[in-house]
Order: C-alpha cells, then structure tokens, then sequence
C-alpha cells in the first residue's frame, strides 16, 4: 500500500524526454556552436574616434594567455555547479530524516508496466540539465549581444592600427568604415566582440545557480556558517572575475555589468520558474491546518463544570438525603 501511495503512473515522461527536450537541448548546442566557432553571423562594424582615449589601452595578448582563460574558465563552470547538485542529491536521499520527504515530494515514476524511475535520477537529471541548458543559453545571449552591438574593447586601436596621419583621423571624424584599420583581422573582429562580457555572464550564472540549489535543498542544523560561506564563496568568484576582466583591459566595465546583469537574469528564471526553487513536483507534504475555535458555534464546545457548581451539587444531594 506504501508502494502505491508513493508511485505515480506515467506514460509519457520518457517520449517528451527523447522527442522534446532532448530536441531543444540539441538545438540550443547547436546553435552555441554556431556563434562560437563559426562566422555564420557578422559582427556589427561599430564606429570610432581615433583619438578616444578609453580605446587605447595596451594589448594584453590573446585570450589564453589571460590569468582566466576560457578553458579554466569553461572547466570550473561546468565541474562546480554539477558537483554540488550530485553531492547534495545524493547526500539528501541517503539521509534518513530528508529521504521521506524527497520521496513524499517527488514519488517514483512507473513508466508502462515494468520501469521504475528513481526520484534521485529524475532530481539529478532535471537539475544538473537545466543547468546546462541555461549555460548555453546564456553563451548565446552573449554571443548575440556582441555580434549585434559590435561594442569595441579597451584595446581595440592598439590592435586596430589605423593610420593616424589620414584625414579621417586628423579631421578628427567619426570613422564608420572597417577599412582603416591595418591590423590582424582575426584579432581585430575579436576586439569588436565586448558588450556584453561572456566570463561576467557565465560566472555570476553557475555561481546564482549554484547558491539558489544549496540555500533551498541543503539543510544543516549543525552549522550555521557553512552554508554562507559556501554560497558567498562561489558569488565572490564570479564577482573576482569579472574585475579580472576589467584589470586585463579585456572589457570595460559597462560590459561587466551587462555580464552580471544578463547571467543574473537567466539563473532567477531558471531557479524560480522551471525548477521552482529546487522542489520536488508534487510540493512539500502539508499539515493539516487546526480550525479556527472561533467560528465555531457554542454548542461545540465541551461542558467544564466550575468547582462551585460541583460543590452547590454536593449540598443539594446531602440536604436530599436528611429530608428523606
């Protein structure tokens, strides 16, 4: 009877698993890939000031060579948040005192007549997908602002390396033209790749992320700072990174901010409304709520006989039996 009550039947979970999002998930990469590693889309060709001073910083080299390179970087997103839910899922479904209500929460799923699945597979496959579904989300939120905008980074005329004797340049004129420029053009199109910044956007999204599973799922009455520490610990990373992007003279700090902004956004999304704050499909188990003394009627109120009534009945019965 236990078995019943916490089974649910499902017919369909596995097929809108395969032939929908799966599907989705598959075009998100796709596309991902697409903006990454391809030139399907044209950066916009933003115009300049060959005096503006906030586009002449030093070249600080290509992108691997910076203190966060995009391998590091890709490495810890994907390793950190993916590690803490398999953790703490895990953690929670062998304790005893959280187990009955993870169970009471999700149920398990009877697909057909024979297959089981396990409300610890389902939580770790639904949490840790949508994590990697917001990630390459956000990579293409990213990529898209960029290619639209065309904003230029802080080094862009060092790299640029127009001809400063020109017209155009001692007119002092606003330059719309790409054909000034006598620099590398590989380099030169990355520069013009900065709004807003990909490493603010994809850190502060896994650090949100992250934080949003350990204060809903993780419970510890033992201690009262590990689970702070943990989560500013993971946000001040992000945040780190993002100033290390400004330092190198990679992005300014308006782009950083739009990083923030736009990782943000996407987390609280996916936290809030898709995995509704990391609960389980079926809600906490409720209690039920005591009625209100107060509306009910008089009558429903059990008789309290006071001590003097109780006395007063007392005398009567003596006086009775004298009389007799």
């Amino acid at each position: 009877m236990a078995l019943e009550n916490n089974t649910h039947r499902s017919f369909s979970i596995i097929p809108c698993f395969i032939f929908v999002e799966l599907v989705i998930m598959a075009g998100t990469v796709l596309l991902a890939y697409y903006f990454e590693c391809t030139d399907t889309f044209q950066v916009h060709i933003q115009g300049f000031f060959c005096q503006d001073g906030n586009l002449m910083k030093p070249y600080p080299g290509t992108e691997d060579e910076s203190f966060i390179s995009p391998l590091v970087l890709y490495c810890v997103l994907a390793a950190t948040p993916t590690a803490i839910i398999f953790i703490g899922e895990i953690t929670t479904y062998f304790i005893k005192s959280t187990r009955e209500n993870l169970i009471t929460q999700e149920k398990m799923i009877l697909t057909g007549e024979c297959c089981y699945l396990n409300p610890l597979i389902r939580r770790i496959i639904r949490f840790i997908g949508v994590f990697a579904f917001g990630l390459f989300a956000t990579d293409i939120f990213v990529n898209a602002g960029q290619v639209v905008t065309g904003n230029l980074t802080p080094y862009f005329m060092t790299v640029c390396k127009p001809n400063y004797t020109g017209a155009d340049c001692l007119a002092h004129q606003f330059i719309n033209s790409g054909n000034i420029c006598t620099g590398e053009p590989e380099v030169i199109e990355k520069a013009r790749r900065s709004f807003p910044s990909k490493h603010a956007a994809l850190s502060i999204y896994a650090a949100l992320y992250a934080t949003m599973y350990i204060t809903s799922t993780i419970k510890t009455k033992s201690s009262r700072l590990a689970k702070p520490v943990l989560c500013l610990g993971t946000l001040c990373s992000a945040f780190l990174t993002g100033l290390n992007r400004v330092s190198e003279y990679r992005n300014h700090c308006v782009d950083v901010i739009g990083g923030f902004i736009l990782g943000t956004a996407v987390a609280l999304f996916l936290g809030l409304c898709v995995v509704h704050n990391f609960r389980g499909m079926y809600g906490s188990p409720s209690k039920p709520k005591p009625e209100d003394p107060r509306g009910l009627p008089l009558m429903a109120f059990p008789r309290v006989e006071s001590p003097l009534e109780t006395l007063s009945a007392q005398n009567h019965s003596s006086s009775m039996t004298e009389v007799t």
